[in-house]
């Protein structure tokens, strides 16, 4: 199902707790969300429809895959760049690795490891920064 987007900043400062089985139906309601906002979001945290569990969906070009309870266990190639986000209004600065590797796991909660880089890293980083509350 297709939620709203939360721009309330209070909220999205709050922590996220990992997700369980229990919340597989978020992981749906994120690709919904994600597809109908696609033509301005390439990435989606469960924070930004009003969930706080660790689960993010990633548009990686045709692809949307989600990352349920996902680590960053290495990153290199630190650099400064600008984002936007979809319950942000604006541009800011921040500080993102060209290569990460994670731990996460699938829709299935299969465990998995993956290495990212460029573009489709720096989603993944700045959407396990909302399990955080950081607002870039």
């Amino acid at each position: 199902m297709v939620k709203q987007i939360v721009r309330d900043p209070l909220f999205l400062q709050q922590k996220s707790v990992p997700a369980t089985e229990a919340d597989k139906q978020v992981v749906i309601d994120l690709i919904d969300t994600l597809k109908a906002n696609r033509d301005r979001c390439v990435g989606m945290a469960a924070n930004m429809i009003g969930v706080k569990k660790q689960i993010i969906v990633v548009a990686a070009g045709p692809f949307i895959f989600p990352m349920i309870n996902p680590v960053i266990t290495k990153k290199t190639g630190k650099y400064e760049t600008e984002e936007s986000c979809l319950s942000l209004d604006g541009v800011r600065p921040c500080t993102r690795y060209k290569e990460i590797e994670v731990d996460y796991l699938d829709q299935n909660f299969k465990p998995q490891h993956g290495k990212y880089t460029e573009f489709t890293a720096q989603i993944i980083q700045h959407e396990i920064d909302h399990f955080e509350g950081v607002l870039i």
